[in-house]
């Protein structure tokens, strides 16, 4: 069986459109995503219209969290230090953004996302079983990262947030994660998503169209685009 996972979309339907075309290729029998779906990119109500419409199976990611109940981004950014406020306040102004165009409707849909997702032959998170915020870098070491996945019992976990993807073997476990179709922060910009093929890992990385992307967030008028841009581009955490 041949199973795919896309994570990460974030608004971006350039990306997303490209990956589709690149999944009509490769043929999965099932498609999952891991979450991320809507938050910062110039298309969230297209995107979270053809999630549902496609009845992918799926996980609440962080973002969509903040999306439906705004009081997770208060938890976390409250923790932070003071120099990294400006990015939270720049989170919450494209998060308002978002939320206003997404309505109730779509926000209750996101919502009501469970936090794992098994199948026969793997076991999805967006993060981490516990928390949509929290999910191992690349350079945690394999105790810490057992320590995160060994509570859920399966050979396979695939996990996005980090927009880094790697296969990794860890205490008897495939830990895979999938990358991001958008904001990737590898150094690659281009979309990933990860194809299980009859368990065996793949990452496929797929061109799309970055400028035209940028081009239609900044049509849509929503906030700190040039922050987006940067991101997109450079496929590598931006300041503001």
């Amino acid at each position: 069986m041949r199973i795919a996972v896309v994570s990460d979309i974030h608004g971006n339907l350039t990306a997303f459109e490209a990956v589709l075309a690149d999944l009509r290729d490769a043929a999965p029998d099932l498609v999952f995503h891991g979450g991320d779906l809507a938050d910062s990119g110039s298309s969230p109500v297209e995107i979270v219209d053809r999630i549902r419409d496609l009845a992918w199976p799926g996980v609440i990611g962080n973002t969509d969290e903040l999306l439906a109940k705004p009081e997770t981004l208060e938890e976390v950014a409250k923790r932070g230090t003071p120099e990294v406020q400006p990015m939270w306040s720049a989170i919450r102004e494209l998060a308002a953004a978002t939320r206003e165009r997404l309505g109730e409707a779509r926000l209750a849909w996101l919502r009501d996302l469970p936090r794992i997702q098994r199948h026969d032959t793997f076991t999805l998170v967006h993060a981490s079983p516990e928390s949509a915020w929290m999910g191992p870098n690349p350079e945690w070491t394999d105790a810490q990262v057992e320590s995160v996945y060994a509570a859920l019992g399966s050979p396979v976990v695939v996990y996005g947030h980090i927009h880094r993807s790697f296969v990794r073997k860890v205490s008897g476990m495939t830990i895979i994660n999938s990358g991001s179709v958008s904001l990737s922060l590898d150094g690659d910009p281009r979309a990933a998503y990860v194809l299980l093929d009859n368990g065996g890992p793949t990452i496929r990385r797929v061109d799309y169209e970055i400028e035209r992307e940028i081009r239609a967030h900044a049509d849509g008028r929503l906030p700190h685009n040039a922050w987006i841009a940067k991101t997109l581009r450079a496929a590598r955490p931006q300041g503001l």
